[in-house]
């Protein structure tokens, strides 16, 4: 069973958002998947994720 997901409102600026779309398009994800995948890169690569909590998405998973 997939994790419960919390919505959050994120303010982001126009040209971020753009960029951030153009992305997720072109690895067919949505926007939404898309921040979620570049945060868990981010944490993970930063040593912030805690072990056995939450794993790095595959390229597979997130879309």
């Amino acid at each position: 069973m997939a994790a419960e997901k919390k919505a959050y409102p994120l303010r982001i600026s126009p040209i971020v958002l753009e960029a951030m779309q153009r992305w997720a398009d072109d690895e067919l994800r949505s926007v939404n998947a898309q921040i979620e995948y570049v945060l868990r890169q981010a944490l993970h690569a930063n040593g912030r994720l805690k072990p056995g909590k939450v794993k790095p998405l595959a390229d597979d998973e997130s879309r």
